[in-house]
């Protein structure tokens, strides 16, 4: 649901750690607890792996010990802001069979693409990347869920004035939702590029305040730690 998904769809050269979105339940939780001893993962950081805190939105984050796999980190989740629950996620998953049948499966990319709104500047490209990715292999099979997308999402003003002139309809009932598509729609490029910019700052604020409590809930975590509770 990261950088290696990212990576995948060819949106990223390297990610330093693999997450997790996983269904909350106990016997994948009893299973994750299994495969975190095989691979020696010691917790690196609160919160402390437990349902109901990964049910408000947090990360539990782990390092690996285990040879072949030394240092790496895994960040498990069971909940992503702004988009469904597990149930619904893992039927629009991407999945990628390697040789000798090994199951890779992945956030959709549109899925992806909300899970990367984030707050760090450097997500922000790998977006970019996978919208570009997505139209370049499936644009001579437009559908109107693709279509929808693209246009919802596309960061480069080029790719949006030319979208705009290829499904002129579409752009204009999408308008509604995304008001700078006017500009792709008059191919005026430097207003276009302006409000894509103004979008990102406003979806990082949009971050920021989801983040906020949860913030405030990990200080209150690390204070028990220190005192032992």
């Amino acid at each position: 649901m990261g950088g290696q998904a990212c990576v995948f769809y060819g949106a990223a050269q390297f990610s330093k750690d693999v997450d997790f979105l996983i269904l909350a339940a106990e016997i994948n939780f009893a299973g994750l607890r299994r495969t975190l001893a095989e691979l020696s993962a010691n917790r690196i950081a609160v919160p402390r792996f437990d349902s109901a805190v990964l049910a408000r939105g947090h990360a539990v984050h782990f390092r690996c010990r285990a040879e072949g796999v030394e240092g790496l980190r895994i960040d498990v989740m069971t909940k992503l802001r702004d988009l469904p629950e597990f149930g619904v996620l893992w039927e629009r998953r991407t999945t990628i069979t390697e040789e000798g049948g090994v199951e890779i499966h992945l956030l959709s990319v549109p899925d992806l693409v909300q899970a990367k709104k984030t707050q760090r500047q450097k997500d922000w490209p790998m977006i970019s990347a996978l919208v570009e990715g997505h139209y370049a292999s499936l644009r001579n099979h437009p559908t109107p869920e693709r279509v929808a997308f693209w246009l919802e999402e596309s960061r480069v003003a080029e790719s949006l004035a030319a979208l705009a002139q290829r499904f002129p309809d579409e752009t204009c009932k999408k308008q509604t939702f995304r008001r700078l598509l006017a500009h792709a729609i008059s191919a005026n490029l430097p207003a276009l590029r302006e409000a894509l910019d103004a979008e990102v700052r406003a979806e990082q604020e949009i971050d920021r305040k989801y983040w906020e409590p949860l913030k405030r809930e990990m200080e209150t975590f690390r204070r028990a730690e220190r005192e032992g509770r």
